[in-house]
């Protein structure tokens, strides 16, 4: 069974990164997680939304949860975990509405676009 727990690590790392990027998004609304237990091998990060519904029904704006898959994600070098964060912020839409962004947007370019940026 998966277990999760919140990660201030992450949630540091990702203000870091949206900070020195300029990715304006409300990150009191982003939640970083990590999970342990996953049975997956390839998958280093997930991002979550809280469905249009979901807002509706509890009457909340929307929220994004980062989760890690720590098995994977902790074996990365640093450099790998940033530009999987990046992956995952840009996945965020700007209008923060509940949806996401395609990997149309979110693609190894643009991700190594953003890096280089954050390495400057």
């Amino acid at each position: 069974m998966i277990k999760y727990h919140h990660s201030d690590a992450v949630k540091t790392r990702i203000s870091e990164i949206a900070a020195k990027l300029g990715i304006k998004h409300d990150l009191s609304r982003v939640a970083c997680v990590e999970s342990v237990g996953s049975k997956s091998t390839r998958t280093l990060a997930r991002c979550h939304a809280l469905p249009r519904i979901m807002q509706v029904a509890l009457g909340t704006k929307a929220h994004y949860v980062i989760e890690v898959i720590t098995e994977n994600f902790s074996r990365l070098p640093k450099a790998e975990q940033d530009k999987t964060l990046i992956h995952e912020l840009m996945h965020i839409p700007k209008s923060f509405g509940g949806g996401f962004r395609h990997h149309d947007y979110v693609c190894r370019r643009n991700v190594e676009e953003m890096y280089r940026k954050l390495a400057e």
